[in-house]
Protein backbone atom coordinates (compact mmCIF):
# COMPACT_ATOMS: atom_id res chain seq x y z
CA UNK A 1 0.00 0.00 0.00
CA UNK A 2 1.63 3.19 -1.53
CA UNK A 3 1.39 6.19 0.89
CA UNK A 4 0.73 9.50 -1.03
CA UNK A 5 0.11 11.97 2.05
CA UNK A 6 1.07 12.58 5.36
CA UNK A 7 -1.61 14.45 8.10
CA UNK A 8 1.34 15.83 9.91
CA UNK A 9 1.12 19.32 9.70
CA UNK A 10 -0.86 19.80 6.64
CA UNK A 11 -3.16 22.80 6.55
CA UNK A 12 -7.37 23.02 8.06
CA UNK A 13 -9.99 22.85 4.94
CA UNK A 14 -11.32 25.88 5.21
CA UNK A 15 -15.33 26.03 5.29
CA UNK A 16 -17.06 26.51 2.11
CA UNK A 17 -18.93 29.86 1.33
CA UNK A 18 -22.68 29.61 1.67
CA UNK A 19 -25.08 27.21 3.78
CA UNK A 20 -23.88 24.20 4.14
CA UNK A 21 -25.89 21.53 2.15
CA UNK A 22 -27.32 19.41 4.72
CA UNK A 23 -29.02 22.43 6.11
CA UNK A 24 -31.53 22.33 2.85
CA UNK A 25 -32.42 18.91 4.31
CA UNK A 26 -34.54 17.84 7.48
CA UNK A 27 -33.25 15.45 9.98
CA UNK A 28 -34.86 12.35 11.10
CA UNK A 29 -35.41 9.94 13.92
CA UNK A 30 -34.17 7.11 14.06
CA UNK A 31 -37.27 5.36 13.84
CA UNK A 32 -38.85 7.56 11.18
CA UNK A 33 -35.57 6.64 8.80
CA UNK A 34 -33.94 2.97 10.14
CA UNK A 35 -34.16 0.01 11.64
CA UNK A 36 -31.85 -2.74 13.64
CA UNK A 37 -30.31 -4.74 11.47
CA UNK A 38 -28.50 -6.94 13.98
CA UNK A 39 -27.13 -6.34 17.53
CA UNK A 40 -29.91 -4.79 19.29
CA UNK A 41 -28.72 -5.15 22.81
CA UNK A 42 -25.75 -3.62 21.53
CA UNK A 43 -27.59 -0.31 20.25
CA UNK A 44 -28.62 2.99 22.64
CA UNK A 45 -31.41 4.94 20.93
CA UNK A 46 -31.79 8.49 23.12
CA UNK A 47 -35.15 9.14 23.91
CA UNK A 48 -35.66 11.75 21.38
CA UNK A 49 -34.14 9.06 18.88
CA UNK A 50 -31.96 11.88 17.15
CA UNK A 51 -28.87 9.67 18.13
CA UNK A 52 -27.87 6.27 18.40
CA UNK A 53 -24.59 4.28 19.80
CA UNK A 54 -23.54 1.02 18.47
CA UNK A 55 -20.97 -0.85 20.97
CA UNK A 56 -19.10 -3.22 19.73
CA UNK A 57 -17.83 -6.45 22.35
CA UNK A 58 -16.51 -9.54 22.22
CA UNK A 59 -19.93 -11.11 22.26
CA UNK A 60 -21.13 -8.88 19.14
CA UNK A 61 -20.93 -6.09 17.20
CA UNK A 62 -24.27 -3.93 15.58
CA UNK A 63 -25.36 -2.50 12.76
CA UNK A 64 -29.05 -0.98 11.67
CA UNK A 65 -30.05 -0.14 7.98
CA UNK A 66 -33.03 2.27 6.51
CA UNK A 67 -36.33 1.05 6.16
CA UNK A 68 -36.24 1.09 2.84
CA UNK A 69 -34.19 0.92 -0.67
CA UNK A 70 -33.97 3.43 -2.60
CA UNK A 71 -32.59 4.44 -6.18
CA UNK A 72 -29.95 7.60 -5.97
CA UNK A 73 -30.15 10.02 -2.83
CA UNK A 74 -28.38 12.15 -0.46
CA UNK A 75 -27.20 10.14 2.42
CA UNK A 76 -25.84 11.86 5.75
CA UNK A 77 -25.04 11.06 9.31
CA UNK A 78 -23.07 12.76 12.02
CA UNK A 79 -20.43 10.28 13.44
CA UNK A 80 -18.24 10.57 16.56
CA UNK A 81 -15.50 8.14 17.33
CA UNK A 82 -13.91 6.39 19.86
CA UNK A 83 -10.80 7.15 20.75
CA UNK A 84 -7.79 5.34 22.37
CA UNK A 85 -6.41 2.01 20.93
CA UNK A 86 -9.57 0.99 18.12
CA UNK A 87 -7.37 -1.09 16.01
CA UNK A 88 -9.00 -3.33 14.05
CA UNK A 89 -12.46 -2.17 14.49
CA UNK A 90 -14.34 -0.76 11.71
CA UNK A 91 -17.10 2.33 12.02
CA UNK A 92 -19.05 2.50 8.76
CA UNK A 93 -21.81 4.43 6.96
CA UNK A 94 -22.45 3.26 3.40
CA UNK A 95 -24.82 2.34 0.93
CA UNK A 96 -25.35 -2.00 -0.07
CA UNK A 97 -27.67 -4.11 -2.37
CA UNK A 98 -25.29 -7.10 -0.88
CA UNK A 99 -28.58 -8.87 0.99
CA UNK A 100 -30.76 -8.74 -2.10
CA UNK A 101 -27.98 -9.66 -4.93
CA UNK A 102 -25.78 -11.90 -3.28
CA UNK A 103 -22.76 -11.99 -5.39
CA UNK A 104 -23.50 -9.63 -7.74
CA UNK A 105 -23.89 -5.85 -5.57
CA UNK A 106 -23.75 -2.55 -5.38
CA UNK A 107 -21.57 -1.00 -2.50
CA UNK A 108 -21.10 2.83 -1.59
CA UNK A 109 -18.87 2.65 1.41
CA UNK A 110 -17.21 5.07 3.88
CA UNK A 111 -15.36 2.74 6.56
CA UNK A 112 -13.86 4.26 9.27
CA UNK A 113 -10.66 2.18 9.99
CA UNK A 114 -9.79 1.69 13.73
CA UNK A 115 -6.18 2.78 14.82
CA UNK A 116 -3.15 2.95 17.89
CA UNK A 117 -3.36 5.64 20.21
CA UNK A 118 -0.88 8.36 18.34
CA UNK A 119 -1.75 7.47 15.22
CA UNK A 120 -5.07 8.88 13.20
CA UNK A 121 -8.29 7.54 12.09
CA UNK A 122 -8.12 6.53 8.36
CA UNK A 123 -11.41 7.34 6.51
CA UNK A 124 -11.99 4.99 3.52
CA UNK A 125 -13.83 5.43 0.38
CA UNK A 126 -14.92 2.93 -1.86
CA UNK A 127 -17.29 2.05 -4.96
CA UNK A 128 -18.37 -1.28 -6.00
CA UNK A 129 -19.83 -1.05 -8.94
CA UNK A 130 -22.82 -3.15 -11.01
CA UNK A 131 -21.80 -6.56 -11.98
CA UNK A 132 -18.55 -6.29 -10.17
CA UNK A 133 -19.17 -9.91 -8.43
CA UNK A 134 -17.71 -11.24 -5.14
CA UNK A 135 -14.43 -13.36 -3.56
CA UNK A 136 -11.49 -13.47 -6.17
CA UNK A 137 -13.82 -11.13 -9.24
CA UNK A 138 -14.44 -8.62 -6.29
CA UNK A 139 -12.94 -5.28 -7.53
CA UNK A 140 -12.67 -2.54 -5.33
CA UNK A 141 -11.61 1.44 -5.54
CA UNK A 142 -10.46 2.32 -2.47
CA UNK A 143 -9.15 5.56 -1.68
CA UNK A 144 -7.94 6.75 2.25
CA UNK A 145 -8.02 10.18 3.45
CA UNK A 146 -6.08 11.52 7.18
CA UNK A 147 -9.25 14.41 8.53
CA UNK A 148 -8.27 17.95 9.04
CA UNK A 149 -9.75 17.27 12.69
CA UNK A 150 -9.88 14.92 15.33
CA UNK A 151 -12.61 12.28 14.56
CA UNK A 152 -13.18 11.41 18.33
CA UNK A 153 -13.36 15.36 19.82
CA UNK A 154 -17.23 15.76 18.05
CA UNK A 155 -19.12 15.05 15.56
CA UNK A 156 -19.13 15.72 11.78
CA UNK A 157 -20.84 15.23 9.08
CA UNK A 158 -20.65 12.61 6.36
CA UNK A 159 -22.16 12.45 3.32
CA UNK A 160 -22.89 10.09 0.32
CA UNK A 161 -24.58 11.67 -2.81
CA UNK A 162 -25.73 9.13 -5.21
CA UNK A 163 -27.08 10.32 -8.78
CA UNK A 164 -27.48 8.37 -12.15
CA UNK A 165 -23.97 10.45 -12.99
CA UNK A 166 -21.96 10.99 -10.21
CA UNK A 167 -21.04 9.97 -6.87
CA UNK A 168 -19.83 12.58 -4.24
CA UNK A 169 -18.59 11.88 -0.70
CA UNK A 170 -18.48 14.66 1.69
CA UNK A 171 -17.09 15.80 4.98
CA UNK A 172 -18.95 18.53 6.67
CA UNK A 173 -20.19 19.33 2.78
CA UNK A 174 -16.35 19.62 1.81
CA UNK A 175 -16.54 17.08 -1.39
CA UNK A 176 -13.03 14.72 -0.31
CA UNK A 177 -13.83 12.27 -3.45
CA UNK A 178 -15.93 12.52 -6.61
CA UNK A 179 -16.60 8.89 -8.68
CA UNK A 180 -18.34 10.14 -11.88
CA UNK A 181 -20.31 7.46 -14.47
CA UNK A 182 -17.71 6.36 -17.30
CA UNK A 183 -19.91 4.55 -19.17
CA UNK A 184 -17.93 4.70 -22.74
CA UNK A 185 -15.03 3.63 -20.25
CA UNK A 186 -16.53 0.29 -19.38
CA UNK A 187 -16.66 1.14 -15.93
CA UNK A 188 -19.53 -0.57 -13.52
CA UNK A 189 -20.83 1.81 -11.74
CA UNK A 190 -23.66 1.29 -8.77
CA UNK A 191 -27.16 0.94 -10.64
CA UNK A 192 -29.45 -1.30 -8.69
CA UNK A 193 -31.42 -0.15 -5.55
CA UNK A 194 -29.45 0.25 -2.40
CA UNK A 195 -30.42 0.39 1.55
CA UNK A 196 -28.25 2.47 3.77
CA UNK A 197 -26.37 0.93 6.41
CA UNK A 198 -24.15 1.73 9.36
CA UNK A 199 -22.48 -1.02 11.56
CA UNK A 200 -19.21 -1.86 13.72
CA UNK A 201 -17.50 -4.61 13.49
CA UNK A 202 -14.39 -6.23 14.03
CA UNK A 203 -11.92 -6.34 10.63
CA UNK A 204 -8.86 -7.35 12.60
CA UNK A 205 -7.55 -8.93 9.13
CA UNK A 206 -6.89 -5.87 7.83
CA UNK A 207 -8.07 -3.04 9.23
CA UNK A 208 -5.55 -1.63 10.73
CA UNK A 209 -1.77 -1.63 8.87
CA UNK A 210 -3.20 -4.58 6.66
CA UNK A 211 -4.24 -6.30 9.60
CA UNK A 212 -0.80 -5.99 11.65
CA UNK A 213 -3.00 -4.39 14.52
CA UNK A 214 -5.39 -6.66 16.01
CA UNK A 215 -8.65 -5.79 18.38
CA UNK A 216 -7.46 -5.56 21.73
CA UNK A 217 -10.94 -6.43 24.14
CA UNK A 218 -9.20 -5.41 27.16
CA UNK A 219 -10.44 -2.15 25.68
CA UNK A 220 -14.27 -3.04 25.37
CA UNK A 221 -16.87 -1.92 24.60
CA UNK A 222 -15.58 0.00 21.60
CA UNK A 223 -18.01 2.68 20.78
CA UNK A 224 -19.32 4.83 17.75
CA UNK A 225 -22.09 7.17 18.17
CA UNK A 226 -24.43 8.55 15.07
CA UNK A 227 -26.62 11.53 15.07
CA UNK A 228 -28.26 13.70 11.88
CA UNK A 229 -29.86 11.06 9.94
CA UNK A 230 -30.88 12.93 6.66
CA UNK A 231 -32.24 10.39 4.21
CA UNK A 232 -33.13 11.78 0.86
CA UNK A 233 -34.16 9.41 -2.03
CA UNK A 234 -36.09 8.12 -4.54
CA UNK A 235 -38.21 5.12 -3.22
CA UNK A 236 -37.41 1.45 -5.13
CA UNK A 237 -40.99 0.89 -4.82
CA UNK A 238 -42.50 3.66 -6.36
CA UNK A 239 -41.97 3.92 -10.40
CA UNK A 240 -42.90 7.47 -10.68
CA UNK A 241 -40.30 8.46 -7.82
CA UNK A 242 -38.05 6.23 -9.40
CA UNK A 243 -38.68 8.38 -12.91
CA UNK A 244 -38.48 11.57 -10.74
CA UNK A 245 -35.35 10.29 -9.60
CA UNK A 246 -33.60 9.79 -12.78
CA UNK A 247 -34.38 12.83 -14.13
CA UNK A 248 -32.06 14.62 -11.41
CA UNK A 249 -33.98 15.76 -8.81
CA UNK A 250 -31.34 15.83 -6.50
CA UNK A 251 -29.60 18.84 -9.12
CA UNK A 252 -31.37 21.37 -7.27
CA UNK A 253 -29.65 20.91 -4.20
CA UNK A 254 -26.17 20.01 -5.69
CA UNK A 255 -25.25 20.60 -9.30
CA UNK A 256 -23.61 17.95 -11.15
CA UNK A 257 -20.25 20.31 -11.55
CA UNK A 258 -18.53 21.58 -8.90
CA UNK A 259 -18.39 25.00 -7.91
CA UNK A 260 -14.62 26.45 -8.00
CA UNK A 261 -14.67 26.92 -3.91
CA UNK A 262 -15.95 23.04 -4.09
CA UNK A 263 -13.07 22.16 -6.46
CA UNK A 264 -10.26 24.44 -4.49
CA UNK A 265 -11.45 22.04 -0.97
CA UNK A 266 -11.17 18.95 -3.32
CA UNK A 267 -8.01 19.48 -4.66
CA UNK A 268 -6.65 20.77 -0.93
CA UNK A 269 -8.31 17.75 0.61
CA UNK A 270 -6.81 15.03 -2.16
CA UNK A 271 -3.23 16.87 -2.08
CA UNK A 272 -2.72 17.23 1.59
CA UNK A 273 -4.70 14.36 3.20
CA UNK A 274 -5.33 11.29 0.66
CA UNK A 275 -2.91 8.69 2.03
CA UNK A 276 -4.29 5.48 -0.50
CA UNK A 277 -5.53 5.99 -3.63
CA UNK A 278 -5.80 2.14 -6.12
CA UNK A 279 -5.26 3.98 -9.03
CA UNK A 280 -1.63 4.10 -7.66
CA UNK A 281 -1.34 0.61 -6.08
CA UNK A 282 0.25 -0.61 -9.43
CA UNK A 283 1.38 -4.11 -7.95
CA UNK A 284 -2.60 -4.50 -6.76
CA UNK A 285 -3.82 -2.88 -10.18
CA UNK A 286 -1.52 -3.47 -12.78
CA UNK A 287 -1.14 -0.51 -15.74
CA UNK A 288 -4.59 -0.75 -17.87
CA UNK A 289 -5.96 -2.81 -15.07
CA UNK A 290 -8.64 -0.39 -14.13
CA UNK A 291 -9.90 2.13 -17.58
CA UNK A 292 -10.46 5.32 -15.31
CA UNK A 293 -7.04 5.40 -13.64
CA UNK A 294 -5.57 5.66 -17.47
CA UNK A 295 -7.48 8.25 -19.13
CA UNK A 296 -7.27 12.08 -18.00
CA UNK A 297 -6.83 10.65 -13.86
CA UNK A 298 -5.44 13.03 -11.30
CA UNK A 299 -5.63 11.27 -8.27
CA UNK A 300 -3.92 14.13 -6.28
CA UNK A 301 -3.96 17.86 -6.28
CA UNK A 302 -6.87 17.73 -8.90
CA UNK A 303 -10.02 18.22 -9.79
CA UNK A 304 -9.59 16.10 -13.42
CA UNK A 305 -11.76 13.26 -14.47
CA UNK A 306 -13.12 11.33 -16.99
CA UNK A 307 -15.99 13.01 -18.69
CA UNK A 308 -19.52 12.23 -17.24
CA UNK A 309 -21.74 10.48 -19.99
Amino acid sequence: MKVLASADKNPAIPSLPGVPVMNYFKTLKFSEGYVNLWGGQHQNISKDESAVTLALDRSSGSGFKSNEPYMYGFFNAAVKLQGGYTAGIITSFYLSNSQVYEGWHDEIDIEFLGTIPGEPYKLQTNVYGNGTGDGPNLIGREQQFHLWFDPTKDFHNYTILWTPHQILFMVDSIPIRRFPKMKSLGVTYPSKPMSAYATIWDASSWATDGGKYKANYTYEPFLSTYTNFITIGCSSKNEDDMRYCSQGFLDCFISPKLNKDQIRALDLVRKNYMTYDYCQDLQRYPKGTMPECSVNHSPIGSSNHPIVN
